[in-house]
């Protein structure tokens, strides 16, 4: 009877792991997203010479070119010093018109934003700047307007700064940053989107480069702890440098592809190997308990004299 079941455990077991192995496995060969809300899988497809150009190198304690002008959302021409002297910021480098991750970047940004104390424009600023130069204020006020509402809090208007700028100024500050990025083709075959990374990163009141975080979801514990330290003109560690690549359009599928591949794939075989290492350890213990004689729980029949 034991065996039995023993056996019946087995057989729910090998099923669950015929289900998981093959999500793990596709997701470790690739991984692609569509819209907001609707990610599927596909084939990762930027070709190694486009992957070569982007890159993040971690300039901490770098100092930001304060001295370049860009223009922000209300179509004003700004110094980026303006924005420090007295708060930390988080700067975040973004094209408006991105298909998919820059949203996304945004997106988790502001909603780890959502559970801080710590708010915009009194505690610090966030700095989002584009890296493409056609774009100009109308496109950053729009995006300011959506990520505002998305916040919920209107009244921290003042410390959220959507900026434009020139190629030079641009060039400035991703060079600072270690930013890597490269134009793309768009669906016309135009050289009108970019291939990048995903990060964002916590800036000094004096405007050096605190910290990096890697990615398009953001723990608030870890925005709230680099914010105290960069009040403090403190400068964090490295990070691991696991990135995520922005899209590019694929002609054969008709589609914007995404690279998280390192990370699903990590994610994937790890979950495979940590199954298949349960599996083959409950298969030994069974084994072992099926070669052993079972113990019968009858009691000898008792002798009754009469």
């Amino acid at each position: 009877m034991q065996s039995t079941i023993r056996n019946a455990g087995r057989v729910v077991l090998f099923t669950a792991a015929l289900a998981i192995v093959p999500a793990c496995l596709i997701g470790t060969a690739a991984a692609q997203v569509s819209g907001y809300g609707e990610k599927q899988m596909g084939p990762a497809n930027v070709k190694p010479s486009i992957t070569s150009k982007i890159s993040i190198a971690q300039h901490l304690n770098q100092q930001l070119p304060l001295s370049t002008v860009f223009t922000d959302e209300t179509g004003k021409q700004v110094q980026l010093a303006s924005y420090f002297g007295q708060k930390p910021a988080i700067l975040a480098l973004v094209y408006y018109q991105c298909p998919m991750l820059c949203s996304e970047e945004l997106n988790g940004l502001t909603g780890a934003l959502q559970m801080v104390d710590e708010k915009p424009g009194r505690d610090f600023n966030v700095i989002v700047v584009s890296i493409d130069p056609s774009e100009g204020p109308d496109l950053a006020a729009s995006k300011k307007r959506s990520y505002l509402k998305r916040y919920g809090h209107p009244e921290s208007a003042g410390g959220w700064h959507f900026l434009t700028g020139t190629q030079p100024n641009i060039d400035a500050l991703t060079q600072a940053l270690g930013f890597g990025y490269t134009k793309i083709p768009g669906p016309d075959g135009k050289l009108t989107q970019f291939a990048h990374a995903s990060a964002i990163q916590i800036i000094t009141p004096l405007g050096k480069i605190a910290q990096y975080y890697m990615g398009v979801e953001y723990s608030p514990k870890d925005l709230r702890l680099g914010l105290a330290e960069a009040s403090d003109n403190r400068i964090g560690s490295p990070v691991d440098n696991i990135l995520t690549y922005c899209y590019h359009y694929d002609p054969g599928t008709n589609k914007h592809s995404l690279i998280v591949a390192r990370i699903v794939q990590l994610g994937g075989l790890v979950t495979v190997l940590t199954l298949g290492g349960f599996m083959y350890l409950m298969f030994r213990a069974d084994a072992k308990r099926d070669k052993q004689p079972e113990i019968s729980l009858q009691r000898p029949a008792t002798k009754v004299n009469g």
